[in-house]
Formats: C-alpha cells, structure tokens, sequence
C-alpha cells in the first residue's frame, strides 16, 4: 500500500492514508516522500471525501473509513485492481510469486533490469515491491519504459475480493520460487494455496515464460499444465539453470550457473544463504529470458545490496550483532537461521520470535516451527500477537513450543512481553552472539529497545 501511494503520488495525485499504527520501514518511506499517514482510523479522516479510496486487505467490515465510504457512496477500490488500472496496463507485467523469497527476488530483478539500462535504457524498469529495495532506497519506481516488475502476493486483495491479488496482474513472464502451506486464515489447506499458484500459471500467455524452482513438487504440479514455456532453476542435474559449487568465502555468497548442460555463469553476491543464491538465480534466468545480458545480470548481482528487514544488521554493540529479518513462516525461519550460520559459524546464534503472522499465530506448522528453531541456539519467544482474535482451536500455543525447544536440548524461554525478554536475556548476551529477531511487525519497538539496553551494558568509554 505505501508503495502504490509512492506511484500515485508520482503520477501527479494528492494522496493521504490512514492506519492503525504505522512502522518502520514504511513508516520512514511515506514520512520522507511528503505523506500524510493518519492514526488511528476515524470516518474524520475522509472528510472532505477523496476521488477514491484504496482499500488494503487487512481491513474489514466495522473499519470506521469502510463504514464511511460505504454509507457515502465514496468510490473505492483494491489495491491490486488499481495497479493493474494504472500502472501494468499497456507494459509487460514481470510477476515474482512464491511462498517465499518473492520480495528478495523482486528487488534482485529490478536491480538487473536497473543494470542493464546503462547500455540500453529501454530496460530501466518501473517496479513495486513489498519491501525496501536498498538499492534503490524505495519500493518503487515509475518510469516511461515497458517493463513493470511486481511483487505478486498470494494473500487476498481485499473484504470484497477475497481473490488473490496476484491474479489482477496478468504475468507476461513469471517467477515461481516456492508453495507451501501459508496465509492459515484465508486457505483451507495446502490444495486452496495450490489451486491459487495453478491459477496464476494460467493467466500466462503462449508467448511468455515461467521459472520455476524444481527442488518443490508443489510447484512442479502447479505448473506442469502452463502453455507457455517453463524453465525450471535449483540443484539438480536436470534444471535448466542449475546451481553448483555453492560456497561462503571471502565474505561472499558464490556459485556457478549451469545452463543446459554447460558453465553459463560464475556469479557472486554479498547476500548469505542457499536461498538468496536461489533468488538471485530465478532472477537471473528471468532476465536472461527477456534479452539481457550475462555481463549485466553478473554485475548487478555482485553489487546487489539486500531488502530492509531481509537478514538486515541493525547494529553492532559489544560484539554483540542484531538481526533484523521478516520471518513470517518456519521455512523462512529455517533459511534465515541456517544463512546466518553460514555467515557466523562460530557464533552462539540467538533466536527471538514474535508469532504474528495469520500463520506462524496458530497450531497448523508447530511441529516445523520447533524444528526450525532449532537451528538456534537459544530462543526466546514473546506471547502469540493479538491471540484473542485467533479461535481457541486453532491457536499456537507458545509454552508448547518452548517445551518441545527444551526437550530437544534447544535452550528456549517464554515470557510476555518485550521487556520481560529483555530483562531475560540481556544479562546473558556476549561477545561474539548473534541475535536473529523474528518477526513481521513492529514488535513493541524491539529494535531500538534492544540496542539501547546494551548501549547501558556496553558503554563507550
């Protein structure tokens, strides 16, 4: 939603928006371009009433603006519905859509794209993405050219469309990473997810293109009926873009493209994890797919920066090194850990999770949470966000979590709030740890509340 404001501001339109409580980094992005963000939510707010009223998908019936715009007969729309209207219309959609990774490889693309225009402006993209791109220091971009990267997100568009808003952007080529059971609150099961993926894959033309990762059946049978032409990327020996020799050195995240059979590329890039390694591979095989070169694609890899909130060091205090990274899943939660021992591998790697997210706040993945947890070394978990809106049956239960930690011989703690965790684990950091924070949100100020407290332990003499 910030970065669709950003795109229609650009367009010359007056925007302004509301939210309950607004946070870094989108927070920081609507500040600095001029927004206005109004909190809380309050029909006040749309008085005078506006041309149109975007409405985001976490907002129902009850909203006092929903209320507002339907007791006047205000004109609304979805996000989804509006950037398609506005902005992918009349330019060749490039469509990044997975369970995970999408955001990463959104913005890996982008910076290729970005790249490549040094040597032929036609390829300078125009891009929203659902995170920070710290590359660019947006979300967004818009400019004359054709192509338009986005972000498709699986989760629904909004109360009136319960329809993924992936399917308003008409892919002219796509990338496919992942599928896996996620979004508890809105699919039923793995097969809704699936249904949801195959539809997509449908909406691409003959003349288009999917990548797809093959380590996943899931995304095997989603797109194994697409008319179009389908590349699929991973470590296999039948991938037509196959990683070897993946390896940590130096600093660095390196590896060699196989294409068909043969070396194609030796590519490098400062981010750490097989997973990025994965992301950059899609995007480098999309790009590929549209006419841009090995040369631009290696150069914009290797100065490729990373996503805010994506394995971000919030800071260095006392030897002591803060993660920042947007877990939403356990196989997120896994890669991100299993990254940062890749990067820290004598380190004593802390993890603390907030369950906030639809599905990391209810019971169905809790057996893959503790074992992704378990790539740590330590846990500290904070209470389920907002349980009580959670059904008793479906809930995540913390303490069993932690139990399971323990029984496993993974060092875990359960307390209540973000000051109990602190008061909890601060007087046991030291040099040399790592603390991983795992969450979606904003997590009651945590990653300033955390540097603080070992400003006071760790003072600069």
């Amino acid at each position: 939603m910030a970065s669709l404001a950003g795109l229609l501001q650009l367009e010359g339109h007056r925007v302004t928006g509301s939210d309950k409580a607004a946070y870094p980094p989108m927070s920081d992005l609507l500040r600095g371009l001029g927004i206005p963000v109004m909190e809380p939510y309050a029909e006040a707010n749309l008085v005078p009433a506006p041309d149109l009223v975007v409405i985001g998908n976490a907002l129902s019936r009850g909203n006092p603006e929903i209320e507002r715009a339907l007791d006047a007969r205000i004109l609304f729309t979805s996000m989804a519905a509006l950037l398609r209207e506005e902005f992918l219309m009349g330019r060749t959609s490039l469509v990044v859509a997975g369970t995970h990774g999408k955001t990463t490889t959104t913005s890996m693309l982008a910076w290729i794209y970005q790249v490549a225009a040094r040597e032929n402006a036609e390829f300078e993209p125009s891009f929203l993405i659902g995170g920070v791109a710290e590359n660019f220091g947006l979300s967004f971009q818009l400019r004359p050219t054709r192509n338009f990267i986005v972000e498709g997100d699986e989760y629904d568009t909004a109360f009136f469309d319960k329809g993924p808003k992936f399917l308003h952007y008409f892919p002219d080529a796509l990338i496919l990473t992942h599928v896996e059971f996620d979004h508890a609150d809105i699919y039923a099961d793995l097969a809704a997810v699936k249904t949801a993926f195959k539809r997509l894959v449908n909406l691409v033309p003959r003349r288009g293109v999917i990548v797809a990762f093959d380590g996943s059946a899931n995304v095997s049978e989603c797109v194994e009926r697409a008319f179009c032409r389908v590349e699929r990327y991973g470590f296999s020996e039948s991938a037509h873009w196959r990683i070897v020799n993946l390896r940590h050195e130096d600093g660095l995240t390196r590896w060699d493209v196989w294409r068909d059979g043969s070396l194609w590329a030796s590519l490098e890039m400062s981010l750490a994890g097989e997973h990025n390694a994965l992301n950059a591979t899609a995007a480098a095989a999309l790009a590929s797919s549209q006419g841009i070169s090995r040369d631009a694609i290696t150069a914009a890899l290797a100065s490729f920066k990373s996503v805010k909130r994506r394995l971000e060091v919030r800071a260095e205090i006392g030897g002591i090194t803060i993660i920042d990274d947007f877990a939403h899943h356990p196989t997120a939660i896994r890669e991100t850990l299993r990254a940062l021992r890749s990067v820290y591998p004598s380190a004593r790697l802390w993890a603390v999770l907030e369950p906030r997210s639809n599905t990391l706040r209810r019971k169905v993945l809790a057996n893959d949470l503790v074992e992704s947890l378990r790539q740590a070394d330590r846990v500290m978990m904070a209470g389920v966000y907002q349980q009580e809106r959670i059904p008793e049956e479906e809930r995540l239960h913390p303490e069993e979590v932690v139990r399971a930690l323990n029984a496993a011989g993974t060092p875990a703690e359960l307390s209540p709030d973000v000051n109990a965790i602190l008061d909890a684990m601060v007087h046991q950091l030291q040099h040399g740890d790592v603390v991983a924070i795992l969450s979606n949100g904003g997590f009651d100020g945590i990653y300033e509340k955390l540097p603080a407290r070992l400003r006071e332990k760790f003072p600069v003499s």
